[in-house]
C-alpha cells in the first residue's frame, strides 16, 4: 500500500482555489486526532497554514485544530478535502506540482505509556509526497478484476484445519474504493475463498467502534448468501485516541465493551484482543462469558511464544485460569528471511544494494527489535540518508518480520485459538519465499490444532496498489496450505 495521502486523481477544482482529495495513509480508520501536521506546497510555494482547512463529512477544520478531534473518525474509505484558498482557482485540466508533507500518530501502536497523566509515545507515520497532478473533478475509476479461476477442491474430511481469510488482505483495494463491503464479500465468494471470514473492526466499520443495526443486517444477509462463517473479530485498543493523555482504565474497558458487543452482534465466537493487562482482562472476563466470546491475544512479530513480553501474558493467563483466554498465532513471528515485497519497497524508497544488504544483516541478529531499528536508522543517518524517506518502513521492517523458530508454537499449542496465516508473496513454485509453510503445517498438525487458518496477505504494507491481486494470491496460498496439510498427514 503506497504510504501516501495523494494519488493521481487527488487535485480537484474548488471555488475557493483548489482542493486535494486525501487518502488515509494506513490500513485502518483513524481518528482525526491522529493527524499531527500537514504542510502543502503548490508549484514550489508553501501555502500558509491559515489558508488550509480540512473538510470531512461536511464539517470544516483548521489544520492546527485536527489533533483535538478525538471524537471524529476518518473512515478508511472516506476522502476528505484539503481545501486551499487562492486568489485564482485552478482550472480543470491544468497541471501543478504538489508536495504534501504529513505526520500522523497511530493511536493503538503504543511504544511507551504516558507518565504522570501525560500522553504516551506512539508509532508515527511520516508522509512526504511530490507529484505532478492534473486538475480533475472525480476519482480515478476502479480497474476490472479477474474472477475466472478454477474452483478450489472441496475440504476433505480429514483436513485438520478450516481455511478462510481476513478481509485485511484486501486493505489497499478497499481503501482505494475498488470494493464496497458487499462487493468485497462477493469477490471472495466468486474466487471460492472461505468459508471463514475475519475482519479488523477499525477497517470495515464506518461507525467504529460501534456496529449499527443496518451494518449487522447487511452482514448477515451476505453470510447467508455465500455460506460464510465468522471466524475472528479483530479489536484494537486506541489508547492514544486523545493527544493530551492516554485512555484511563475505565475508558479502556468501555471502548472494548462496545467492540465485544459488536462482535457478538455479527456472530463472531472469538475476539482478537490487543491488551492483556491483568486488571482489564479481569473486568472483561464476565462480559466475555455473558457474550460467549473467546479472547485471543495476538502473538505477532517481532515476538514469539517464549518472548519475555509473551511470557508475562502467559503468567496472567495462568493466574486468571479461564478457558476463554488464548492466543492468535501470527506467522510474521516465524519468518526465515525478509520478504521480497518489503525489499522491493525500500528499494523504491531509495535504498541501494549496500543499504538493503545492511538492513537484512541487522534484521537477522538477535538484538531486541528497537535496538535493531535504531542501529539501522543510525546507519542511514551515517550515510546522510533521511530515514523519513522510508515513511513507516524503517519501523515496520523490524516490527512486522520476526525470526523465531516455527517449533516454538508447539510450546503453547493448547492455547492457540486462531491462526493468522501471514504471507507476503507466493512464488512461481507455489511457495512463500520468506515463511516455511510446510514446516508450520507440520508443527500444527502434530500439535493437534484444529481451528481456522485465516490467510492474511500483508504485502499491502509494502506493495504498490495494483502491483498484485491479493485475493488471487490468497487462493494460491490456500493451495499451498492444502498440499502441506495432506503431505503432513501422509507422513504422520
Amino acid at each position: 500500500m503506497p504510504n501516501g495521502l495523494l494519488d493521481e486523481s487527488s487535485l480537484r477544482t474548488h471555488p475557493e482555489g483548489l482542493a486535494l482529495a486525501l487518502t488515509l495513509p494506513w490500513y485502518r480508520s483513524l481518528w482525526l486526532s491522529s493527524v499531527s501536521s500537514l504542510r502543502l506546497f503548490v508549484d514550489g510555494v508553501e501555502v500558509p497554514t491559515e489558508d488550509l482547512s480540512l473538510e470531512l463529512g461536511g464539517v470544516r477544520y483548521a489544520v492546527p485544530d485536527l489533533p483535538a478531534q478525538s471524537e471524529t473518525l476518518w473512515f478508511l474509505q472516506e476522502h476528505p478535502l484539503l481545501i486551499t484558498r487562492r486568489d485564482t482557482p485552478v482550472s480543470l485540466g491544468g497541471q501543478h506540482t504538489v508536495q504534501l508533507i504529513g505526520e500522523l500518530r497511530l493511536p493503538y501502536m503504543q511504544i511507551a505509556p504516558g507518565q504522570d497523566g501525560g500522553p504516551g509515545m506512539y508509532v508515527p507515520n511520516f508522509v512526504n509526497q511530490t507529484l505532478e497532478l492534473t486538475v480533475t473533478d472525480k476519482p480515478a475509476p476502479a480497474p476490472a478484476l479477474t474472477t475466472a479461476v478454477t474452483p478450489p477442491p472441496p475440504k476433505a474430511d480429514d483436513d485438520p484445519f478450516s481455511l478462510g481469510l481476513t478481509l485485511y488482505s484486501a486493505s489497499a483495494e478497499f481503501r482505494a474504493g475498488w470494493y464496497d463491503f458487499d462487493g468485497l464479500l462477493n469477490r471472495v465468494a466468486e474466487l471460492g475463498i472461505g468459508p471463514g471470514i475475519e475482519i479488523v473492526a477499525s477497517q470495515v466499520l464506518p461507525t467504529y467502534p460501534n456496529v449499527t443495526d443496518d451494518f449487522a443486517r447487511s452482514w448477515h444477509q451476505a453470510f447467508d448468501k455465500h455460506g460464510f462463517t465468522a471466524s475472528s473479530f479483530g479489536a484494537n485498543l486506541d489508547m492514544g485516541r486523545r493527544r493530551d493523555r492516554d485512555m484511563t482504565p475505565d475508558e479502556e474497558y468501555e471502548f472494548t465493551e462496545r467492540l465485544f458487543h459488536g462482535a457478538r452482534k455479527l456472530g463472531f465466537p472469538l475476539v482478537r484482543i490487543q491488551s492483556a493487562k491483568p486488571e482489564l482482562l479481569r473486568r472483561l472476563l464476565p462480559l466475555a462469558e455473558d457474550l460467549e466470546l473467546k479472547l485471543a491475544y495476538e502473538i505477532h512479530a517481532p515476538l514469539g511464544p517464549n518472548s519475555p513480553e509473551i511470557m508475562k501474558v502467559r503468567d496472567v493467563y495462568a493466574d486468571l485460569d479461564s478457558p476463554l483466554l488464548g492466543f492468535v498465532a501470527d506467522f510474521s513471528s516465524t519468518m526465515h528471511s525478509m520478504s521480497p515485497t518489503l525489499l522491493r519497497a525500500v528499494r523504491r524508497a531509495g535504498l541501494d544494494d549496500e543499504a538493503v544488504h545492511t538492513l537484512q544483516s541487522i534484521w537477522a541478529t538477535d538484538a531486541p527489535m528497537r535496538a535493531r531499528q535504531e542501529e539501522f536508522i543510525g546507519y542511514l543517518r551515517g550515510r546522510e540518508f533521511d530515514p523519513a524517506r522510508l515513511g513507516s518502513f524503517a519501523h515496520l521492517a523490524f516490527n512486522m518480520h520476526g525470526h523465531v523458530s516455527p517449533k516454538e508454537w508447539a510450546d503453547i499449542m493448547p492455547q492457540i485459538m486462531h491462526v493468522h496465516a501471514k504471507f507476503y508473496d507466493i512464488d512461481e513454485q507455489g511457495n512463500e519465499p520468506a515463511i516455511d509453510y510446510p514446516e508450520l503445517v507440520r508443527v500444527f498438525v502434530e500439535g493437534g490444532y484444529r481451528g481456522y487458518w485465516s490467510s492474511e496477505w500483508e504485502g499491502h504494507a509494502f506493495a504498490e496498489l495494483g502491483e498484485v491481486d491479493p485475493l488471487l494470491l490468497v487462493r494460491r496460498q490456500h493451495d499451498l496450505i492444502r498440499k502441506s496439510m495432506r503431505s503432513a498427514l501422509a507422513s504422520a
